[in-house]
């Protein structure tokens, strides 16, 4: 589903955002909620969203089984093909979703939300 500009969209499921930390080590400053069913119009519909860390480890390893898991000793190839097949799912997973955009959206009560991914919102 492509979300355009100016679209009413509503908040599928809840969304937990965390504040900014005092220092690095500081408190959390802040935490804010915003519950499913909130309402707000797409303002920007932004490129696509780059794979999860989990797709991308598993192209990452693909590739290195491709090119070099004919030269690598045995035991290493296991774990290798372990840890593929650990990661497989996720990568099937994320391929079958197809492209991600993100969006940014201006809610009803004055909230911005920016690069949200647009797979979070359903249309109005």
């Amino acid at each position: 589903m492509a979300l355009v500009e100016g679209e009413r969209v509503r908040l599928v499921e809840d969304l937990a955002l965390g504040g900014a930390a005092a220092g690095e080590d500081g408190p959390l400053v802040g935490f804010l909620l915003l519950g499913a069913g909130v309402e707000g119009t797409v303002v920007r519909v932004s490129g696509e969203l780059p794979p999860p860390e989990e797709v991308r480890e598993y192209e990452r390893l693909r590739a290195l089984f491709e090119d070099y898991g004919h030269t690598m000793p045995a035991e290493s190839l296991r774990r290798l093909e372990a840890q593929l097949a650990e990661l497989e799912p996720r990568w099937r997973e994320f391929g079958a979703q197809g492209p991600r955009s993100s969006v940014r959206v201006r809610f009803d009560n004055g909230f911005v939300l920016d690069d949200a991914d647009a797979a979070a919102f359903a249309r109005l």
